[in-house]
């Protein structure tokens, strides 16, 4: 049910018509919550670990639990993804899966609870298409400004793409994309003094937050998008539209934790199914389930 996202009557028929298993939906409940038990000392354990990174992706997508609106989070480390589903979309929910993130270099969206971040990186692949909508425009202002901007834009990831394939160095790097930083903040000053509402609204936020634009060019090792955290999120929002949300609490609770072990293993390069075997033996036999934390290496090099 959570790393496959089949509802409980198909995992029923699966068990039955399959594996020969006499199994109701009812009863996958039962299972459900055992599962939910059995890995929840380790889902605690990397959610402790979220406030040791230098850098996460975080993002969150909307769901329901008992047919009311909530919001279901990502943070996204090195090794490890933690997920949390909170009543809402406020700043009080990412510091409740994250924790104090003010010495954390966040990738994120542009959306306004990030904002209070002393460090962020906004996301270069949301601007690119912010910029095509620019360009694709009916407006010729607009459109012009979209062209100008996204030019810019290639020839930063042209420079990007050198440097993270060692064809040049990180100084030459920060060199070649000094004057585009410039250019932008012309472009964008150009925008706000254009008499158009709308460039006057879009190039104003960018303005006035463009040191977050710019994070991953003053702190080597930190990336330009948060497509790290839309990717993990985005079997997530599948199984939200399979199954239209979570029932209960403890259907969310389920959720997040099982969510956590898929992308985490995935990331691991482990194998989910056999680390839920070895989390449920355990929970059988009275011991601690498995840690998902990955080696000491990749938790040393992400904390430095």
């Amino acid at each position: 049910m959570g790393h496959y996202r089949q509802s409980k009557r198909r995992t029923a028929a699966f068990l039955g018509d399959l594996l020969n298993i006499p199994c109701s939906p009812a009863w996958t409940v039962k299972i459900q919550n055992l599962v939910s038990a059995a890995v929840a000392a380790p889902y605690e354990q990397l959610r402790g670990e979220l406030t040791k990174q230098k850098q996460l992706f975080v993002d969150e997508s909307p769901t329901k639990e008992n047919r009311q609106k909530a919001w279901l989070w990502v943070a996204v480390a090195q090794a490890f993804a933690v997920f949390g589903i909170f009543a809402n979309r406020s700043r009080e929910s990412l510091v409740a899966l994250v924790g104090n993130y003010q010495g954390i270099i966040l990738n994120c969206d542009r959306a306004r609870m990030y904002l209070d971040g002393k460090r962020l990186q906004w996301c270069w692949a949301h601007l690119k298409r912010d910029f095509q909508k620019l360009i694709d425009s009916p407006n010729g202002q607009e459109k012009r400004m979209g062209h100008d901007l996204m030019r810019q834009h290639r020839q930063l990831f042209e420079y990007w793409r050198e440097y993270k394939a060692g064809k040049i160095k990180w100084s030459t790097f920060q060199s070649k994309v000094a004057p585009i930083r410039e250019q932008v903040g012309h472009l964008l000053l150009r925008g706000i003094y254009s008499g158009n509402a709308k460039l006057i609204g879009f190039c104003n936020e960018l303005y006035h937050g463009r040191e977050h634009l710019w994070t991953f060019t003053r702190v080597e090792g930190i990336e330009p998008t948060n497509n790290t955290a839309e990717r993990a999120l985005r079997p997530a929002v599948i199984y939200r539209k399979l199954s239209f949300g979570t029932q209960s609490a403890s259907g969310s609770r389920f959720l997040e934790r099982l969510l956590t072990v898929s992308e985490t293993c995935r990331l691991q390069n482990r194998n989910a199914y056999q680390y839920l075997i070895e989390a449920m033996q355990a929970q059988f036999a009275g011991h601690p389930a498995p840690s998902l934390l990955p080696p000491s290496p990749a938790i040393t090099a992400a904390a430095a």
